[in-house]
Formats: structure tokens, C-alpha cells, sequence
């Protein structure tokens, strides 16, 4: 997850001893523009003021953001990139006004600061602890244990047989279909990568516009390693070695969008989803959330500009054709409530302790319309202990593994974690609804795959008809010291902790 969840990349709290993790070189279409030499603040405005990056949604179409333009030079402001698709414009802005002057102007619908700390290095956000490494005696251990058809690491990844891709694999791989792995950068020089890495659909977005340069969507020395781990769960090729991803057939991209320091800002999952929408790309996948805030209020100028200009993005790409699957996120709540405390946010300032209402204030982007939201499951096919949940949430579920303490798998698996790819050539495990979401972004693809012409309503309304319902069962006491850590509300058919069920793989082949 980029917490565990953002993430899903970014780490959310989790039990002790748990390891999780919960998310630029083309030029711009006609419909993206970036800002045109020599606009310049207005020589009245102040421009000493901490340099803050702005997205600013306007009406209309290119009339409107040439208007709005220029009413954002005179507040101040320094285009980045303007997307004309969908009325959204990047700004940089050190007017200390810039927001309340630009909500003013004609044509622009809503406005507000991506962040509360000035675009500058800053500390290190925690996005989920190292992976634990795969051992050399696990990896030898594992390779006796393998089956004929089977690659040497496989009989660790114990997530497979639970959503029955081990049976899918023996009908299809998956083909011609591209998830975009909306994330921390992804190392495409992996062997078990780089056979399905699709690099035309890969940029580096962190800056809120796409570039291309080769290898800058992969994860820089010392970045984290999330986004990479998350592709191989999705399509780590079928090849003799290492692991096998849930669509082993399928391509994969890296689109990055969390910046060194750990941060996944609006502008740049804007641009993410932009890029892949613009480029064919049939799934994203999307183990984070949008900071620097868990939840953003609508009622709110910044933030609630920040759930405008997402809402666009993944509105557009769903219209394109994009499917987009998100984690739930680390925190054990139940997002449908009417109200939770959140003490971590901003997180890239001092957090403050507030109490929302996740339907006016939602997690973005997994709580945004039509994306499907993933909730984690151990290796007993539990909720995970850490794992959000809440009935009319929480879509489908789907392994994202817990601790053992929790949940054991069953021999030859040997960790309760999920094992995937590693920056580097190496592999390791994580857990958390961040390794849920690419489980289910590849039965998305495998289902895409049978049904190529097949819409994002279909292809989802697919997803959920061929999930395996799962019912709320004993009240859920996970650690067994005779309290209940989480309530499940629903039937069997639908319900909190599972939605419409766990994924299946082998139905996603062959219906």
C-alpha cells in the first residue's frame, strides 16, 4: 500500500512485528499545455511567500483555461501544466493569497494548495517498513516443492490458490491488456519484470507533468521499493524464475508519483491517471492515498479542491476505458461511519487531531466514484487485522496477507506476508490492502483479457458477479483476547469486510 495504503503506500499503524507498505519526457497532447515562456506574476502581487503547488479547476473548455491563465499569472502564480481534458491546471504559487485571489476569478470552480509544506526536501514520510527478504534456504526450500508448470518461488505465494490463479494459469495467462501501476516507481530491469514491461505506457509524473526519460519511472536509490513489489503480485512473468504474477501474461507500466521523499501530492496522481488514460491503458492499480491529508473534507477550500480535480482525473480515465483499482487502506476503520478520528494529518506538516465524516471528507482515491475499493484478507481468508472495511465501501477483497501471529498460511508457504518483487532483482515480502489491490487489478486484466471490447462497468459488474461471497462468520475477534476489533455488517452475498466477495481468478478465464 503506499501507507500501508499510502499507504497503502504509506504505512498506516499496524499490529507490532507486521510488515507493510498503505502512489517525465513526453510532450503535452493538444489538450495538455504547458505554461508559455514569460508569464509572470503581476508586479503587485506578493511573491515571498513559501512556493506551494496549487491545483486549480475551471469551466469550460479552452477558452476558459486561457482566461483562467492569466488571471493566474496576475495572482502570482506559474503554470505547470494545464490539463485540458479535463479543466484541471497545475500551478506554483509563492503569493500567500494565491488560493483565495484565484477562487475569484471567472471561470475557475474551485482551488487549493496540494500541500502544507513548501516544495522543498523535507523528512522522509514513513510509507510501510522494509520488505522482509526472502531467504536463500526459503528459495531452495520453495524450488524442491515446485510442480511441474510451476516457477521455482511459487509454491511460497500462498495469495495464488487462494483467488484460484493457479487454476486460471493452466486455461490463461492473460494477454494483451496493460495495468499501470500508479505507485512508487517500478524497476523494469527485474527478470521477472521486464519480459511484461510495457515502457510506452511508463512516465515519472511526480512534478505534476509527464516525463519520459528513460528509466525515470523507477524508484532512485533509496526510494521505496513498494510500487515494484506491487507489479510483480500483478504480472510477474511465467519464466522458470522467481515469482508468478497474478496475470503473468499481461503487460505491466510504472507510472510515479510519490516524490523522494515519500509523498504522493494531487498533481502528480492527477498526471498519473491523465497518462495512462491517454495512452490505452486498460487498469490502474493504486495502493496509496493522496496526501498530505487521510481524508479530504469537501467543505473545505484546499482540500475539497484536491477531491475536485481527482474526481475529473478518474472520471476521465474510467470514460477512456480504464478500469481503476484502489487499496483500502491500513487503519482498521470502518469507513462507514459517520465518524472517525483522524490524528494524522497533514502529514507533511503537524498533523491535528479532527473528526470527520468519511462520506462528506473521503480517502481519495479509493473512495472516488467507480473505483473499485479492495479490502485486505490473511492467509486463513480472514479480514486482515489491519485491513478498512465498511458496507457500501468496500467492493471486493482479495489476499494482501497478515501477520502470522493472525493468520498462518499452510505448507510449503512458510509467511503469512505477500511475495513479490524487489528492486534489484531480489524478492521479499509485504502485507497490507496495498498488496490486496494488485491481486485484484490482475484478475481485472485476466477478465479484460477474455473480454477485450468489454466496457468498465462491465468488466467491474464481472468482477464482483464472479467474486466468491464470503460471509461475515464468527464476530471478529482476531487476536483472540475475547474483544471484538472489528464489526461486520451484511449477508454472505454482500457485506463490510468482503463486499461482493473474494476474487476469483479462475471464473475471471473462464466465464
Amino acid at each position: 500500500m503506499a501507507h500501508l495504503a499510502s499507504r497503502r503506500t504509506r504505512a498506516l499503524a499496524v499490529p507490532v512485528g507486521l510488515a507493510l507498505t498503505a502512489s517525465i519526457g513526453f510532450l503535452p497532447t493538444a489538450t495538455a499545455t504547458a505554461a508559455p515562456t514569460g508569464e509572470q506574476a503581476a508586479a503587485s502581487v506578493r511573491t515571498d511567500g513559501p512556493k506551494l503547488s496549487y491545483v486549480v479547476n475551471v469551466r469550460g473548455g479552452h477558452g476558459t483555461v486561457k482566461d483562467v491563465k492569466k488571471a493566474i499569472a496576475k495572482a502570482g502564480g506559474t503554470v505547470v501544466i494545464a490539463y485540458e481534458q479535463i479543466g484541471v491546471i497545475v500551478v506554483h504559487s509563492q503569493n500567500p493569497a494565491f488560493g483565495e485571489t484565484i477562487r475569484r476569478a471567472r471561470g475557475v470552480e474551485s482551488a487549493g494548495a496540494t500541500r502544507t509544506n513548501p516544495i522543498v526536501p523535507q523528512a522522509t514520510k514513513d510509507i510501510g517498513s522494509i520488505a522482509e527478504p526472502l531467504t536463500a534456504e526459503q528459495a531452495a526450500a520453495a524450488a524442491a516443492d515446485a510442480k511441474a508448470g510451476e516457477d521455482p518461488l511459487e509454491p511460497l505465494q500462498w495469495s495464488l490458490p487462494a483467488i484460484k490463479a493457479d487454476k486460471a494459469h493452466q486455461k490463461s495467462l492473460g494477454s494483451k491488456v496493460t495495468v499501470a501501476v500508479i505507485d512508487t516507481g517500478v524497476d523494469d530491469t527485474h527478470p521477472d519484470l521486464a519480459p511484461n514491461f510495457d515502457e510506452r505506457a511508463s512516465a515519472n509524473c511526480v512534478s505534476g507533468a509527464p516525463d519520459t526519460t528513460a528509466g525515470s519511472w523507477r524508484p532512485a536509490a533509496g526510494e521505496s521499493d513498494h510500487g515494484t513489489h506491487v507489479a510483480g503480485t500483478i504480472a510477474a512473468a511465467k519464466n522458470g524464475a522467481g515469482v508468478t504474477g497474478v496475470a503473468p501474461g499481461v503487460k505491466v507500466s510504472g507510472i510515479k508519483v510519490s516524490n523522494p521523499d515519500g509523498f504522493f501530492y494531487t498533481e502528480a496522481v492527477v498526471c498519473g491517471f491523465l497518462w495512462a488514460a491517454e495512452r490505452g491503458v486498460e487498469v490502474t492499480n493504486n495502493s496509496y492515498y493522496t496526501d498530505p491529508w487521510l481524508f479530504n473534507c469537501k467543505n473545505d477550500p484546499d482540500q475539497g479542491a484536491l477531491v475536485d480535480a481527482l474526481t475529473r482525473a478518474v472520471k476521465y480515465a474510467e470514460r477512456k476505458g480504464t478500469v481503476n483499482v484502489a487499496a483500502a487502506g491500513n487503519s482498521r476503520h470502518d469507513l462507514a461511519l459517520d465518524a472517525i478520528e483522524d490524528t494524522t494529518s497533514p502529514n507533511d506538516t503537524e498533523p491535528v487531531t479532527r473528526t470527520i465524516d468519511p462520506s462528506a471528507c473521503p480517502d481519495i482515491p479509493t473512495m472516488l466514484p467507480g473505483v473499485v475499493t479492495v479490502s485486505a484478507t490473511g492467509a486463513k481468508g480472514l479480514k486482515s487485522s489491519y485491513s478498512n472495511y465498511g458496507k457500501g465501501i468496500i467492493d471486493v477483497a482479495a489476499p494482501g496477507g497478515d501477520s502470522t501471529v493472525y493468520q498462518t498460511p499452510e505448507p510449503p508457504a512458510v509467511n503469512g506476508l505477500i511475495l513479490s518483487t524487489l528492486p534489484g532483482g531480489k524478492f521479499g515480502y509485504k502485507a497490507g490492502t496495498s498488496m490486496a489491490s494488485p491481486h485484484v487489478a490482475g484478475v481485472v486484466a485476466l477478465i479484460k483479457s477474455k473480454h477485450p471490447y468489454a466496457s468498465p462497468a462491465a468488466v467491474k459488474a464481472l468482477l464482483t458477479v464472479e467474486a466468491d461471497a464470503k460471509a461475515c462468520g464468527e464476530p471478529y475477534d482476531i487476536n483472540g483476547d475475547g474483544v471484538i476489533d472489528a464489526v461486520c455488517e451484511g449477508g454472505k452475498s454482500y457485506n463490510g469486510f468482503y463486499g461482493a466477495g473474494v476474487v476469483d481468478a479462475l471464473d475471471a478465464v473462464r466465464w
